[in-house]
């Protein structure tokens, strides 16, 4: 007997739904005691598209677009060190303890307690110009992720494969290029595509420390500021569709590149 099943995006689509349709039922009944309209903590739905509709799109732009800007430089550079320690470590195996603790260090710090000595050393931005401490805690976000997925991926290269370039006069440096990178490709490719999201939260933790006028951090301190709960979940639902999107893209470009991993995890 052959069993229906419903397509992806009508999954998404009832489960959605359903998210909402819970947001907005406790809006009204659980959490209505928290205040009405704008003073409300938990808005209705309705609510936050009004709030959309009085920021409007300039002002989701003028802040979101300096973010954007800090989290890719940030995923830039610390996923390019990332990957720069991880092939280093298969030419020189000795650096892996240190490459190791390197990252579990960066993963471990708190970024609140990390992120005050970033800006006292980096400083603060010039008005309109993106935040070095965003840049760099955006990059330390994505840091240990993709070493460690980029190391399991390039150790589990094929032995035979391996050897066959060692029988042929080839140096580690050789079995990286010929065979290691090609082997990790779907494993490096799932680190990257799990650095987006943490590389734009690195970035709005950056801003929230960073002592900036414009972008996502300063535009949530404000509205909380102003207790303008319909602004505050506008912001935070856009933040959530901005990674989402960025999630899915690099998932896009890693089925183009690497069409043989689909359904592989690291």
């Amino acid at each position: 007997m052959k069993t229906f099943r419903l397509p992806p995006w009508a999954t998404g689509l009832i489960g959605g739904t359903a998210l909402i349709a819970f947001w907005w039922v406790s809006a009204l009944t659980v959490f209505s005691n928290t205040g009405a309209g704008a003073n409300r903590a938990i808005p209705t739905p309705p609510e936050v598209i009004m709030g959309f509709a009085d920021s409007g799109f300039e002002f989701y732009w003028r802040n979101f677009s300096v973010t954007l800007v800090e989290a890719a430089q940030g995923y830039l550079w610390g996923n390019g060190l990332a990957l720069l320690l991880a092939a280093l470590v298969l030419v020189v195996p000795r650096l892996e303890g240190a490459v190791m603790q390197l990252a579990i260090i960066t993963y471990c710090v708190p970024i609140v307690a990390i992120g005050p000595l970033a800006l006292i050393i980096i400083g603060a931005p010039s008005p309109g110009e993106p935040s070095g401490t965003a840049v760099f805690l955006a990059a330390l976000s994505v840091f240990f992720t993709t070493v460690v997925g980029s190391l399991l991926g390039l150790k589990a290269a094929d032995p035979a494969s391996l050897d066959v370039v060692t029988v042929y006069g080839g140096t580690r440096l050789t079995q990286l290029v010929k065979v290691r990178i090609i082997a990790a490709l779907p494993h490096i490719l799932t680190a990257l595509q799990i650095a987006v999201p943490a590389a734009f939260l690195g970035a709005v933790l950056g801003e929230f420390l960073g002592k900036v006028e414009l972008g996502v951090g300063p535009a949530m301190i404000a509205a909380q500021q102003g207790l303008d709960a319909p602004r505050v979940w506008g912001i935070a639902l856009v933040c959530g569709a901005v990674a989402l999107l960025g999630f899915a893209l690099v998932g896009l470009v890693a089925r183009a590149v690497a069409p043989w991993s689909r359904g592989r995890s690291t």
